[in-house]
């Protein structure tokens, strides 16, 4: 390979790597790494996972979203109230504001896929759309992993 083959070959793996970093986008906003649990045969719930970054100037709202694969997609808190965990949804959706990451993660603000006409399987891509206060709807994949298991091999963790 020479010289300028290779500069172009480093090149496009730093473009895709870079592309890899952040998953989706619209507008300032960026969805990195959705992901989600396997689910056993009959289980009626499921959670979504994700970083939300907030590049702009302005604060935008996650307000929730929908899935192909659920009747119902809300966005959920999880609080531990007298040594209790409790979800609740998050009324008027979770803030995200400017220049600020919001972690979608196990034990705290997740989504709530309920009314699952499936179960989840262990490395499917499950179709999902995001709807937000500002940047609108935008598209979305989680990838499935299997159950116990905290996040995608290799998954991307934002330190904004």
């Amino acid at each position: 390979m020479n010289g300028k083959a290779a500069l172009l070959a480093a090149a496009l793996v730093l473009v895709v790597g870079a592309a890899e970093g952040a998953d989706y986008s619209a507008g300032d906003i960026q969805i990195g790494n959705p992901w989600a649990r396997a689910t056993p045969r009959g289980a009626q719930v499921a959670a979504g996972y994700l970083t939300v970054i907030n590049n702009g100037s302005a604060a935008d709202r996650l307000l929730g979203g929908s899935t192909p694969v659920a009747s119902r997609f809300e966005i959920h808190s999880m609080v531990v109230e007298d040594g209790v965990a409790k979800m609740r949804p998050v009324e008027g959706g979770v803030e995200i504001k400017p220049r600020e990451t919001v972690e979608l993660k196990p034990g705290s603000f997740h989504a709530m896929l309920i009314g699952l006409n499936q179960p989840l399987q262990p490395g499917q891509r499950v179709a999902g759309t995001l709807v937000f206060e500002h940047a609108g709807t935008v598209a979305i994949e989680f990838t499935v992993v299997p159950i116990g298991q905290d996040a995608p091999a290799g998954a991307h963790h934002s330190d904004h």
